[in-house]
């Protein structure tokens, strides 16, 4: 379970959780401006930050090889709280969404995502999964289990419904069989299939006859392909991207200490659109620095892959920097109106608690990775 002689505690990665803090304070100093007098949302981030980060320095003392030798008892876990919060009553549904739990028995109106538990759960099962086929990699029955075993949580997560948590698993999924060393031979011929099936596919799922796509989901697609035909599906991304417009250069922040921001007039600015809140409040200059403070996150997670002590290690920090990535880009896209709306939290900017303490779930682990990393590698964090 602990392995303290293994650990390497004087390069211990001081950095990334610096980052991540930064990140999440500028999500704060966002929050408490967006908040109505009522909400106490401010309130539990800051509690949330700081459980989280004393969360995230505990499950780093985990080996993350012992948390591995669950992998199993772990996938059938994650199947049944996505299939209790789909098929149950226990599932609470919010804006036409059925994603989230109820926990009245701790609090009333206490609800968790599974579907956050869900990303650092199955990049623990791929790792060890991959680690223990890796002489296999290319073996088609091999990558055919993988698939198999990856679309199941991401298909019920699909129709919970929830298209943007389901992209960015399938494509941290991708991330991740690439990095345990799938061959070009195979990745190719993939690939010319795939490419224009996913033209015909993307056409199809436009079609009146379409039965992939709820109605929910396929107005979200034409909302985005012809927003002037869909004005109330558009309504969030046009009034993001007005007040992102609003913040100009340097943001409004800067220039007053209480402006009032269009943002909040965007629904559920706090969370799926909190980026919009950031053009306006911090400028053009304030967005490049959330990127840059995301590239430096994800460059860590790469960084720490390639100094891992063994192949399951590469993996793990692989695909946590992978999903890190998506995650934001998905989120991005969306506010910026480049994809569909659909929701998904930006890493430990957001609002909500589930996707905090989930996040700092998968940085705890990428922390252990660190501490084990090659040590002949290592420098300062």
């Amino acid at each position: 379970m602990f392995k303290f002689k293994d650990y390497d505690f004087k390069h211990y990665n001081i950095s990334l959780l610096m980052v991540i803090v930064i990140l999440s304070g500028i999500g704060m100093v966002l929050i408490q401006k967006l908040q109505d007098a009522d909400e106490v949302q401010f309130e539990k981030q800051i509690i949330g930050l700081a459980v989280g980060i004393v969360f995230a320095i505990f499950i780093s003392m985990f080996d993350y090889h012992f948390l591995c030798k669950f992998f199993i008892p772990m996938y059938i876990f994650n199947f049944i709280l996505l299939f209790l919060t789909k098929f149950t009553s226990i599932g609470k549904s919010h804006y036409q969404a059925k994603r989230w739990i109820g926990l009245d028995f701790i609090k009333q109106g206490f609800e968790v995502q599974p579907s956050e538990l869900t990303k650092i759960i199955m990049i623990l099962f791929m790792a060890k999964f991959f680690d223990i086929f890796r002489r296999q990699i290319n073996n088609v029955w091999v990558i055919l289990a993988s698939v198999i075993l990856m679309g199941i949580p991401i298909f019920l997560i699909l129709i919970q419904t929830d298209l943007s948590y389901s992209i960015v698993l399938s494509a941290t999924f991708a991330a991740i069989i690439f990095a345990a060393g799938l061959s070009y031979k195979i990745i190719l011929p993939f690939l010319a299939i795939v490419v224009p099936l996913f033209s015909v596919l993307f056409w199809y799922v436009q079609q009146p006859f379409q039965k992939i796509l709820t109605e929910y989901q396929q107005i979200r697609i034409l909302a985005m392909l012809h927003p002037e035909e869909y004005p109330d599906q558009v309504y969030q991304q046009t009034n993001a991207a007005t007040a992102i417009r609003a913040g100009g250069m340097v943001g409004k922040l800067l220039k007053d200490d209480s402006p009032e921001l269009k943002a909040a007039k965007v629904p559920v600015v706090e969370s799926d659109f909190i980026f919009s809140a950031i053009g306006e409040a911090f400028g053009f200059i304030g967005c490049l620095v959330v990127f840059l403070l995301f590239l430096i996150l994800i460059f860590k997670c790469l960084q720490i892959a390639k100094r891992a002590k063994d192949y399951m290690g590469m993996l793990i920090a692989t695909g946590i920097g992978s999903i890190i990535m998506f995650q934001v880009f998905v989120n991005i896209g969306v506010v910026t109106s480049l994809l569909p709306n659909t929701g998904v939290p930006l890493p430990f900017v957001s609002s909500g608690l589930s996707s905090l303490l989930g996040s700092m779930l998968m940085i705890g682990v990428l922390l252990n990775v660190s501490l084990q990393g090659k040590r002949k590698e290592k420098e300062v964090s």
